[in-house]
């Protein structure tokens, strides 16, 4: 019998180079794998717990879809979904709410850090966020979740959500865990924290064109601030390196060590590199955009296989918790 797994991209915009390498290869690492059935929605339910605009939500939804497409998702081979279409998840988030209690959900790190940026923006769907989280991956019973380490706070609570149910209910939940990848922590451009499409000019988006992951990258801070340790400031440059050049990665660091270090060339050979590895993908998504129907498609058969399998498991809910 196959092994679920499920996981989902935000529909806050295109992809960047942080969802390709920290989800995206994961997902596609698994989907090719006989041995699991893959789930891969966009998240577009978790959009509307931080500010957003609903103009962009119904272009991104879509656009995150054809994104999964160009890299390589196969509809032949993975259920590839928009979560909003599925009411399965948000009811069974109703259901799982009733184990978890609100000091629980609001000691959680990423709760109190999403504040800090939306500081009006302290709603129930924001604290409900993991609960929601926790109903996408356990509607279809999925014990592996390909996303990045930032989310294992989240998964924690689907976690705890399976045990409970299970003690509770004498429901048969698994306790997921993350899958990681290579690249699971891609560090903002900025120079602090991780890559992000909420923090302007800290990411690089798939689609960016030669000229534009040129500008980005050598924007990469080099130069040394009044009491910052310049190894430290360079940080995120060798983590690019060692992501996209590895095997010159040594090189640099001797050229550092003697002084004769061109932070030009690195930046101007990390360029080169995620160019060369977003050229196939941009190439796909210009032909998959044409092709309406198609794209259509993948979405409807998508729905339609998903809530088949979701509204099995919330029944089965339902009759444990008494509701049927």
């Amino acid at each position: 019998m196959k092994k679920s797994v499920l996981s989902g991209i935000r529909a806050t915009g295109r992809l960047h180079l942080g969802n390709y390498l920290g989800a995206v290869k994961g997902m596609l690492e698994l989907q090719n794998d006989p041995q699991y059935k893959t789930l891969y929605m966009v998240a577009d339910a978790h959009t509307v717990t931080t500010p957003y605009h609903a103009n962009e939500l119904k272009v991104n939804r879509r656009e995150v879809i054809i994104d999964y497409l160009a890299a390589g998702l196969d509809p032949e081979k993975s259920i590839i979904f928009q979560q909003a279409e599925v009411n399965e998840h948000f009811e069974l988030a109703f259901y799982f709410s009733s184990v978890m209690s609100i000091a629980r959900m609001q000691h959680l790190p990423t709760f109190k850090e999403k504040i800090k940026q939306h500081p009006q923006g302290s709603t129930m769907a924001l604290l409900n966020y993991p609960i929601l989280m926790a109903a996408d991956i356990l509607v279809y019973k999925a014990g592996l979740v390909p996303v990045g380490i930032d989310q294992e706070p989240h998964l924690e609570i689907a976690r705890e959500i399976a045990r409970k149910m299970n003690e509770q209910y004498g429901t048969d939940f698994p306790e997921p865990v993350r899958f990681a990848t290579k690249g699971e922590y891609v560090p903002s451009l900025k120079g602090e924290g991780k890559m992000s499409k909420s923090v302007e000019g800290s990411y690089i988006n798939l689609t960016d064109s030669h000229d534009e992951i040129r500008k980005k990258v050598r924007s990469i801070p080099t130069s040394s601030y009044v009491g910052m340790d310049s190894k430290e400031l360079l940080k995120t440059l060798f983590s690019y390196a060692n992501l996209f050049i590895p095997k010159y990665k040594k090189q640099y660091e001797e050229e550092l060590a003697k002084g004769t270090l061109k932070y030009i060339s690195i930046k101007d050979q990390i360029t080169e590199a995620i160019y060369n590895e977003l050229k196939p993908f941009q190439e796909k998504r210009i032909e998959i955009e044409k092709n309406k129907e198609y794209v259509d498609k993948v979405i409807q058969d998508g729905t339609q296989k998903a809530k088949e399998i979701a509204r099995k498991t919330v029944d089965e809910v339902k009759e444990k918790m008494g509701l049927s």
